[in-house]
């Protein structure tokens, strides 16, 4: 979920700030040679091991998964079990009527299937929720980039008044030291007794399991299947590369750049969220979010930070009018002059990159007591 949406009118916009224009480099692009960075054989996303360490399985068309598990919060099997427990457990909410799931729901890929989500007595932010897959790559967390880590991120909502409504992190780890069950099992994953921290550690651990590789784009581009995709998708994919300038921000095995662009959300309603720049404080970041992952899109909608677009052919339709011009718009962002069919084919293209590794993943049937 995210936090409280800071809506502002495009005059005061201008008004308050300096006019700025953000160029941002480019990354190596998917496919912009043909083939994405690293070969991964498609297996079974999950595994541990005797010592109870958890190695993540490889997935074709991703990087190494293990390579970003941060050293200082190793995978085991205790903590990922653990972490899965706290994601879906709607008793870490003011009112036990929240869970992490309940805006990131295995069902619709770890998103909510709404414009934006609702948290406790029904309150709505003002941000739809991006989807929990592969934010292991990740290095900034949420559409604004405001938590450095899954860590960050995944004790962040609880006490934003808005998602999980603790006045504070004392008060939910106070109402966790109540139930014997989650007492237990901290002790078993970290030898000491229930903190915030070893809340972040467990539920980010959880979702770097969360995973999806071996699209069908995946194994024509890698795997050498020429049938992976149909003749609509092939031409959606030299579309993506090159006419439709969708690698300028959709880059690398994981189809994101890692940064913020503004692409004139808001701007035509009088209405804008200020995004990354109420994170830095950089005129050149008003209006920024961040490129999320184009992996599991035509199963994660709505689409864009708040929500607006409900189909892949509104998204396509918006970025080939070149977004919306304000003064902060990105300069990567220029009207594209697609054809009606050419907007068909790369939409069949996007449909390719749903891949697996994620759907085993489901909620607990018990929890701790």
């Amino acid at each position: 979920m995210k936090n409280k949406t800071f809506m502002i009118s495009i005059a005061a916009a201008t008004i308050a700030v300096i006019a700025a224009w953000g160029f941002f480099p480019l990354a190596d692009a998917f496919g912009q040679s043909g083939k994405a960075p690293k070969k991964a054989p498609s297996t079974a996303q999950k595994g541990g091991s005797a010592d109870g360490a958890y190695k993540l399985g490889a997935l074709l068309g991703l990087d190494d998964p293990n390579g970003y598990v941060p050293v200082d919060n190793p995978l085991t099997e205790d903590k990922v079990e653990l972490g899965r427990l706290l994601f879906f457990d709607k008793r870490l909410s003011k009112d036990n009527s929240i869970a992490c799931a309940s805006c990131h729901m295995p069902g619709v890929a770890f998103t909510d299937g709404q414009q934006v989500s609702s948290g406790i007595r029904r309150q709505q932010g003002g941000r739809s929720a991006p989807a929990s897959i592969n934010r292991l790559y990740s290095k900034a967390q949420f559409w604004d980039g405001r938590a450095a880590t899954l860590e960050e991120q995944s004790i962040g909502p609880f006490t934003n008044p808005v998602e999980h409504g603790f006045v504070d992190h004392d008060e939910m780890i106070a109402k966790m030291k109540k139930i014997e069950g989650y007492r237990k099992l901290f002790k078993k994953v970290f030898g000491a007794d229930i903190t915030i921290g070893g809340v972040g550690k467990a539920i980010a651990s959880f979702q770097r399991t969360i995973l999806s590789g071996n699209s069908p784009a995946d194994r024509f581009d890698m795997g050498g299947d020429e049938k992976a995709l149909s003749p609509e998708a092939q031409r959606g994919l030299a579309l993506f590369r090159e006419k439709a300038r969708c690698t300028k921000c959709h880059s690398g095995f994981n189809f994101t750049d890692e940064k913020f662009h503004n692409l004139g959300i808001g701007w035509d309603t009088n209405t804008v969220d200020l995004g990354r720049y109420m994170v830095t404080k950089d005129p050149q970041e008003i209006g920024a979010f961040k490129t999320p992952t184009l992996r599991e899109i035509s199963r994660t909608a709505p689409y864009m930070h708040d929500g607006r677009f409900g189909t892949l052919e509104e998204v396509v339709s918006f970025y080939n009018q070149g977004g919306v011009k304000n003064p902060h718009r990105d300069e990567l962002i220029i009207p594209l002059e697609l054809t009606d069919q050419e907007k068909r084919d790369l939409v069949e293209f996007l449909h390719s990159l749903n891949g697996e590794g994620w759907q085993q993943i489901t909620s607990p049937t018990e929890f701790p007591k």
